[in-house]
């Protein structure tokens, strides 16, 4: 290979990857994180009347999810602050375009979660797809539950702001103590564990149930304590 010609090669290949580079940076998440701040409230009641009155701020949002694949050159964190904003935006937009609903469950015969309508980059996923194909198998955080509204009242309460890679960690403890704490959802003492459906629903994901609760618990729960599971309710969480 001429030397001229190889360096106009090497200088090609560099420029292309610089470019490539910005390409691949993360999209921003500040228009979502505006709609939830303006529509949810602190404690996860959304304002689905709301957020349809600005739907194309929404579908907006979701297309810059849409035309933004996550890269292997993006933080392990900002993959997962992208997954776990796409599920629930998602999940607000299928509520939005059927709303007023009584439940999630009234769409699609009673498995929403399995339709595949999300179209990112060339390929097109359902909501279980991007849990349970997705967040679950390449993250390993058992706090992504606590992370993914399925817009029912027992789900654990939307945050009413953006996941970002910055706030990814504080937030999924934040999160996951929250739920665990709040009687709404599990109520724990020393000798009973009643808990949200969504310990037994995902069992190997939390490994041994107690000391999973009790390192989020204020009252702690003992070893022997008795463990049911509450009865989930499906109602919008509005």
């Amino acid at each position: 290979m001429h030397p001229a010609f190889r360096f106009c090669f090497v200088l090609f290949v560099m420029v292309f990857c610089t470019f490539h580079s910005l390409l691949a940076t993360p999209p921003s998440h500040e228009t979502w994180d505006a709609l939830l701040k303006k529509h949810v409230s602190a404690t996860g009641k959304v304002n689905y009347k709301g957020i349809k009155a600005e739907k194309s701020k929404l579908e907006e949002y979701l297309k810059i999810l849409s035309t933004n694949v996550p890269e292997d050159s993006w933080s392990k964190a900002e993959q997962m602050a992208f997954w776990i904003n796409a599920y629930n935006a998602f999940t607000i937009k299928l509520i939005v375009d059927s709303y007023p609903i009584a439940s999630i469950t009234n769409l699609h015969a009673g498995k929403p979660w399995d339709q595949k309508w999300i179209k990112i980059g060339s390929k097109t996923y359902s909501l279980n797809n991007i849990e349970n194909d997705i967040l679950r198998p390449q993250f390993k955080d058992a706090r992504i539950h606590f992370a993914v509204n399925c817009a029912a009242k027992s789900c654990p309460p939307l945050l009413n702001a953006a996941w970002t890679a910055a706030n990814l960690n504080a937030n999924l403890d934040a999160q996951a103590k929250k739920f665990i704490n709040n009687p709404a959802f599990n109520k724990l003492s020393e000798k009973k564990a009643e808990v949200s459906k969504i310990f037994d629903w995902y069992a190997a994901d939390f490994g041994k149930l107690i000391d999973f609760l009790n390192k989020y618990a204020t009252n702690k729960v003992s070893a022997k304590a008795k463990v049911s599971y509450l009865e989930y309710d499906w109602g919008l969480n509005e």
